[in-house]
């Protein structure tokens, strides 16, 4: 698939920074990839946190955002949430 600007949350911010929710069907591989994010390029900055959320599987990654040429939006790989449930 790809970005959907209705699937993106700021949750907070300050001083340049924002943290960002991101709730989509894509998985983590796809959404990482360089060009992602770019119809998001004005709101988005580098430093930004995006919490990606892939409701398909579901799994949580914390991603950095870490270039935006005000056009061309790159992401890191993200971090993976673990979560258990062991009852």
């Amino acid at each position: 698939m790809a970005y959907s600007a209705s699937g993106l949350t700021r949750m907070t911010g300050g001083g340049g920074h924002n943290m960002w929710f991101y709730d989509s069907t894509d998985a983590m591989t796809v959404v990482r990839a360089s060009g992602y994010f770019n119809d998001a390029a004005g709101m988005i900055n580098v430093g930004d946190v995006i919490f990606v959320l892939d409701s398909d599987a579901p799994t949580l990654s914390v991603a950095l955002v870490l270039s935006n040429t005000g056009s061309v939006v790159d992401i890191s790989d993200g971090t993976a949430i673990t979560v258990t449930d062991s009852d």
